[in-house]
């Protein structure tokens, strides 16, 4: 009875210890499963926490970048398993940035319009006050000053109106039609250094009314870019040549040329690509090759930068068709005669003298013009000097030059209207 009961008693121990067992067993595997699915858990986490990083860090920035037309690659995702929903979020996120973009362009051209508008208001009205000033002073040294006062103000204008245009602007002012060498001449008065810059003779090719403006302001801008690029002591020099379709404009400095990154942005503005977006300008903004895409793609003539100069530095070349020429005749005007500007004075009497008296600053002197009103001056004492020449030749063209690129800015048009 004894051993029966130690029978039973051994089996069932071992069956408590076997059920123990089992239990701890499974107890281990199910802890070992909840193990490896936390560390999972925790790994997915990790990478999701990573691709956000990622996403927030660099894919966004790059993005934004590039939407700023900026040679920029967004990255892709380091972990395409975590980044499920990421795409959707750039596409929100690139279609806010762009719509941004565009409100704040908009209303940084809109502002910058009404400013250069003031401005270009202001320096007309200064331009008139000048002339008038021109006329009633015979000092020569006043009349230096005023000139340089002239100068000074036709470049504020000019920069502008460069700056209006990119703003989407109309040039401002509308002039007959006018030969290839006032539409120089006049491009030559808007620049600082415009003594440096050697301007063809006259040519009975001239420029339609409607594209006058455009070109004067294009050449204004290459001349300036040529000018401000080559050394001090070096010239400028424009030629013209005659093209099956039309006609070439050239322009040569002595600087030290571009290099190919500039190039490829030259040509890209001129283009009138991203011309317009004034927030890729640079800093300081390099205006001179945007505002020339923008006036060659809105009037129709082309401009490269991408030949080299004969004399080392960069070649500007302005093609203009046919449908932008027209034929003017050639001023006829005697050896010893001043050719006046067109539409400012009045014409003055050839003088005795060949040289014209200058002022210490190398301007020739200018005395009052009578009219026929105002009578005959009275005769000079014998034995006094003769009078110093009215307007020398000299300065005569380089008035003429102003006047042809200068004219009184019609009445504002509408903000759609961009047509010439």
């Amino acid at each position: 009875m004894d051993h029966q009961r130690l029978t039973m008693a051994f089996w069932s121990l071992l069956a408590l210890v076997l059920i123990a067992v089992f239990l701890l067993v499974r107890r281990h595997l199910a802890g070992r499963a909840l193990r490896l699915r936390a560390e999972a858990a925790e790994a997915r986490l990790r990478a999701l926490a990573e691709e956000e990083r990622h996403l927030v860090d660099a894919r966004l920035p790059a993005l934004a970048e590039s939407l700023r037309h900026r040679p920029v690659e967004v990255p892709g995702a380091r972990r395409p398993e975590a980044a499920e929903g990421h795409e959707q979020v750039l596409a929100l996120f690139a279609d806010s940035v762009r719509q941004a973009t565009a409100r704040g362009e908009q209303s940084a051209r809109a502002t910058l319009k009404s400013m250069m508008r003031a401005v270009q208001s202001l320096a007309n009205e200064q331009q008139v006050a000048i002339s008038a000033m021109q006329d009633r002073h015979d000092d020569p040294d006043v009349l230096a000053g005023l000139m340089r006062i002239d100068h000074m103000n036709s470049q504020l204008n000019r920069r502008a109106q460069a700056t209006a245009v990119l703003c989407g602007s109309w040039p401002g002012q509308q002039r007959s039609a006018s030969a290839l060498t006032d539409v120089v001449r006049g491009a030559t008065s808007r620049i600082r250094d415009y003594l440096r810059v050697n301007v063809p003779a006259e040519s009975d090719v001239a420029v339609v009314s409607r594209a006058v403006e455009p070109v004067v302001l294009a050449v204004a801008e290459l001349l300036d870019n040529g000018a401000r690029h080559s050394p001090p002591n070096t010239s400028v020099e424009v030629n013209f040549q005659q093209a099956h379709n039309g006609m070439v404009v050239m322009v040569d400095d002595g600087g030290v040329g571009m290099t190919v990154e500039e190039l490829r942005r030259a040509a890209r503005l001129l283009a009138g690509d991203g011309a317009s977006d004034i927030n890729r300008l640079g800093d300081p903004p390099q205006v001179g090759f945007a505002v020339i895409g923008v006036l060659a793609q809105r009037y129709g003539f082309r401009v490269s930068v991408d030949t080299r100069s004969p004399y080392g530095g960069v070649r500007a070349v302005v093609f203009l068709p046919n449908e932008l020429l027209t034929r003017v005749s050639k001023p006829t005007v005697p050896d010893n005669a001043v050719a006046p500007p067109p539409e400012q004075q009045p014409p003055v009497a050839p003088a005795a003298d060949t040289e014209p008296a200058r002022t210490p600053g190398g301007l020739p002197r200018r005395r009052r013009v009578r009219t026929a009103e105002q009578g005959t001056p009275p005769s000079a004492p014998a034995g006094s000097a003769p009078p110093d020449r009215p307007v020398a030749t000299g300065l005569a063209a380089w008035k003429r030059g102003t006047d042809s690129g200068r004219a009184t800015t019609p009445p504002p048009v509408a903000e759609g209207n961009t047509q010439a």
